[in-house]
């Protein structure tokens, strides 16, 4: 699918959340509460569950739906399916591999989204995971700007970051951060055992409560006045010092 799928109305829409369709946003016109009844509260209590983001729109936004009986509401579907860590992780101990993961802290840019997952699939990331909220869209310029590698990296779709955070190192990874708040240099850290590192948003960074719970954080310098380089430029020279220190030991 090259495009985002657009479906409408209260009950196609139901039916698609109670099916674990894959939605990437959910949209109400404005003035929808007007016309509230049962369905569209059981639509809402729906989206909430499965943490939907949900944006109430102006009638233009419908532009594309005027001749169809959309009802004030319309979702974009993911073009890809997307999982859960915790389905994810067990088949990779089972397959004997040393999992790399990332963890994409809020990066909302489509184009360091899609550069991010083009270079993971390069240097063999297994799993991307990103939160439900507060995410690039994973949508045809994604997949454009990844050069159809979200096709080939499993991307993992959480509610709760921290929570995930926890799980993984519960399960036997390390945690590192790429942040300039650290003093230690990206190659002096141990990348050989199962290792997710995490990303941060490219205004606020990596969320301070991540920075908290981290194993480790691994800082790469920059100089001439400039605080920090772009997240997906970031990421290519921490992963290829992941993949040297695997591949070259």
């Amino acid at each position: 699918m090259s495009k985002l799928e657009i479906i409408y109305g209260i009950h196609p829409l139901i039916e698609a959340i109670q099916s674990k369709r894959s939605i990437s946003k959910l949209f109400f016109q404005i003035g929808w509460k007007k016309k509230c009844n049962p369905y569209y509260k059981k639509l809402i209590s729906l989206s909430k569950r499965e943490n939907i983001p949900i944006h109430i729109v102006p009638k233009n936004k419908f532009h594309q739906l005027n001749n169809k009986n959309h009802q004030g509401v319309f979702a974009l579907l993911s073009p890809i399916e997307t999982y859960s860590i915790e389905d994810l992780l067990p088949i990779f101990y089972e397959k004997g591999k040393n999992p790399l993961l990332l963890i994409l802290d809020r990066i909302t840019d489509v184009r360091n989204f899609g550069s991010i997952i083009r270079t993971a699939a390069c240097a063999g990331v297994d799993t991307i995971i990103i939160p439900k909220k507060y995410t690039a869209l994973i949508s045809s310029d994604s997949i454009k700007t990844s050069s159809g590698a979200l096709f080939k990296v499993p991307i993992c779709q959480e509610k709760n970051i921290e929570k995930t955070i926890e799980y993984l190192m519960k399960h036997g990874l390390k945690i590192v951060s790429a942040t300039e708040k650290s003093n230690i240099y990206w190659y002096k850290i141990d990348f050989t055992g199962p290792t997710a590192i995490i990303f941060g948003n490219e205004s606020n960074g990596i969320f301070p409560k991540y920075l908290e719970i981290t194993s480790e954080k691994a800082k790469i310098p920059a100089i001439h006045g400039i605080s920090s380089l772009n997240v997906s430029v970031a990421c290519g020279i921490i992963l290829y010092e992941v993949f040297r220190q695997r591949e070259f030991k």
